[in-house]
């Protein structure tokens, strides 16, 4: 049999399947078509000393671009880092989520779905000159109409999103958590969680979360990080990891450092998903994409599988989108080829601080709905 497409001889890692073998991975009518040895395609491309895993998942990043000063452009961001699916969270609410949907979504070639945003407007002044927390007036909270447009886009609105702290709320703390989890109940769909410094503390909001939302930021640094001063994880976070509360990355300008992140790995506790929150501001540094993230946390001593993992299976069961994160045949066609390189790389977290590390992760292709894409 020929199918549309063939990816020969790489190292697939796929772990929703458990397998880590090399083999050919053949697409046809948009979906994973067989997975062995031999297979025939029209298009043939040679994976040979690349890894072959499903479509990469960024769960957290900020692609409005034009329609809001953060956002960067969908298409040239998943090129530069092999993610065939790029997940929005909060750049628009229900006042401009058409506009993000006509202008940008439904013209990228990669997937983009959304978080959207409870505040009316989403994320409206977020620069290096403008700098006004959108949760600071409780009149921009705007359940009904989240929950009303969320309603009517299921296929491309998969979340609310919602930001707390001393930078993003101010003196409201975190009321706009709790009209962003009332919204999120009334709609059926999971919350995105922001966090920065306290007010609220990392442990009140914890506390707060329902199994299956998300708590982006989870390895940010000193003050309110999950864990205290002497290192140890707060019992809230240990608390939700229990309930089933979901524990992002969400890199960013702001939100991850090495001594954060060597606390948490050296007691064990590794993040459910790794993703960049890349946006205009960290694009071009600490955050820079998706496979420069991941590359982080081999160098924190994560197991190449489960750090792939982390980027695929499980921000698509985050997503609830089962068909997504796997190279199952019938699965949807989307998989990225990358490499690991032997070549050493500085990495940069939010406050300066540099872990060398000898290897790196790099994009070389994906397939995006069955069909090619260079990178």
């Amino acid at each position: 049999m020929t199918h549309d497409l063939v990816i020969a001889g790489a190292r697939v890692i796929d772990p929703a399947q458990g397998l880590d073998a090399v083999r050919d991975v053949a697409f046809a009518d948009g979906r994973v078509a067989g997975i062995g040895d031999g297979l025939q395609g029209r298009d043939r491309r040679d994976g040979a000393g690349m890894i072959l895993t499903p479509g990469l998942i960024d769960l957290h990043t900020h692609v409005y671009w034009g329609g809001t000063s953060l956002g960067v452009d969908a298409d040239a961001y998943g090129r530069k880092t092999a993610a065939t699916t790029v997940v929005d969270t909060g750049s628009a609410g229900p006042g401009n989520f058409a506009g993000f949907r006509a202008h940008v979504i439904e013209r990228a070639q990669v997937r983009i779905l959304v978080y959207l945003h409870v505040s009316f407007a989403g994320i409206f002044a977020f620069s290096p000159t403008i700098m006004v927390g959108e949760s600071w007036d409780m009149r921009l909270m705007a359940a009904r109409d989240a929950v009303a447009v969320a309603r009517d886009s299921p296929e491309h609105i998969i979340g609310i999103k919602v930001r707390v702290g001393r930078n993003s709320s101010g003196d409201n703390g975190i009321g706009p958590l709790l009209v962003g989890l009332d919204a999120a109940d009334k709609a059926g769909i999971p919350l995105m969680l922001h966090i920065d410094e306290a007010p609220p503390s990392y442990a009140e909001v914890v506390d707060l979360l329902r199994p299956g939302d998300v708590l982006t930021h989870a390895f940010r640094p000193f003050p309110n990080a999950p864990c205290d001063g002497q290192g140890r994880i707060r019992d809230a976070v240990l608390r939700g990891r229990e309930r089933g509360v979901l524990f992002d990355i969400g890199h960013g300008m702001g939100s991850f450092s090495w001594e954060t992140a060597q606390a948490m790995a050296g007691q064990g506790f590794w993040p459910d998903s790794i993703s960049s929150d890349v946006h205009a501001m960290c694009i071009d540094g600490p955050a820079h994409d998706l496979l420069r993230t991941m590359t982080k946390f081999l160098a924190l001593g994560m197991p190449l599988a489960d750090v792939i993992r982390a980027a695929t299976e499980a921000p698509a069961r985050a997503l609830r989108r089962p068909e997504l994160g796997t190279l199952a045949v019938g699965s949807t066609g989307d998989a990225s080829l990358i490499a690991l390189e032997d070549r050493e790389i500085a990495l940069e977290d939010v406050l300066g601080e540099i872990v060398t590390h000898p290897q790196r992760l790099t994009a070389r292709g994906m397939v995006i709905g069955g069909q090619w894409v260079d990178c």
